[in-house]
């Protein structure tokens, strides 16, 4: 076994398996209808009933069969981002209806990684690499200029939109070890948001705008690879503490996108085995 898509339940404090393959499938979004996950796998995406009563369904990306694990659907479940280096050899975000179809482009500047959609719908939130540097990009889901919000300084990338629209979470190493911070969509009130002794990446807000969860590894760690032991923790936003859900082996691939249920009483991650 190779791959292992699991729901862990915040409230009975459990996971249960979804499916297990031997290929290797990453980043599960949830559907708004909480019927599905949107997987990737093999440069393809699919979706994934939340029973695994049926094997995924590949979902139509016309010519982008190089998708990788950053994609996500739209608040109102009609549109799907995907990010793919089919045509420019380098991960360039698109736009296209969830049921499936024709691809369109929005960043011209390349490489981007989509990662988060705002509350209305409206803007995406992105890591970039500009003249070898890591910064976080908004743009609007009808193209145009992207705004730059941060760059530089550090390794600035993962980030995605509290539900009320108000912030957006990221993680950078700007002041040493990985860690997450936030920022104001107007790239204004950059604030350090954890500040301890593990690598922290990928913030996820809650639904309810309660709590982040993020995938944590060892402070030895650089960047976030796949095959190590990790832990996906939950910080409690109005206090600041920090507790461990549960402890995989897992990594990149594991949790990258967003991966609430809709209700927020779930989240979904991949668990991976070693490969003999």
């Amino acid at each position: 076994m190779r791959s292992s898509v699991e729901i862990f339940d915040c409230k009975s404090r459990t996971s249960r398996v979804v499916w297990q393959t031997e290929a290797l499938v990453e980043a599960p979004n949830w559907t708004p209808d909480g019927a599905y996950l949107v997987i990737n796998g093999d440069g393809l995406i699919y979706r994934l009933p939340i029973d695994g009563s049926v094997l995924p369904e590949r979902i139509d990306t016309g010519f982008a069969s190089g998708c990788n694990n950053d994609h996500g659907l739209s608040p109102d479940g009609t549109m799907l981002a995907i990010s793919d280096k089919t045509e420019h050899g380098k991960s360039c975000i698109y736009i296209l209806p969830a049921a499936g179809g024709v691809p369109r482009q929005l960043t011209a500047r390349l490489p981007s990684y989509w990662h988060g959609w705002s509350p209305d719908g409206r803007q995406f939130a992105y890591c970039g690499i500009r003249d070898d540097e890591f910064g976080i990009y908004t743009i609007s889901i009808d193209g145009g200029e992207e705004r730059e919000l941060i760059r530089g300084g550090g390794h600035n990338d993962g980030p995605d939109y509290s539900p009320d629209g108000q912030w957006i979470y990221f993680n950078s190493d700007r002041s040493g070890l990985m860690q997450i911070w936030k920022i104001r969509p107007d790239g204004t009130g950059v604030t350090q948001v954890t500040d301890d002794g593990f690598a922290n990446w990928f913030p996820h807000p809650a639904p309810k705008g309660d709590a982040l969860i993020f995938l944590s590894y060892g402070a030895d760690v650089e960047g976030h690879p796949r095959d190590k032991h990790v832990s996906i923790r939950r910080m409690d936003i109005a206090t600041g503490e920090t507790e461990t859900l549960i402890e995989f082996f897992g990594g990149q691939g594991s949790l990258n996108v967003p991966s609430w249920s809709p209700d927020g009483d779930a989240f979904a991650y991949v668990r991976y085995f070693p490969v003999e």
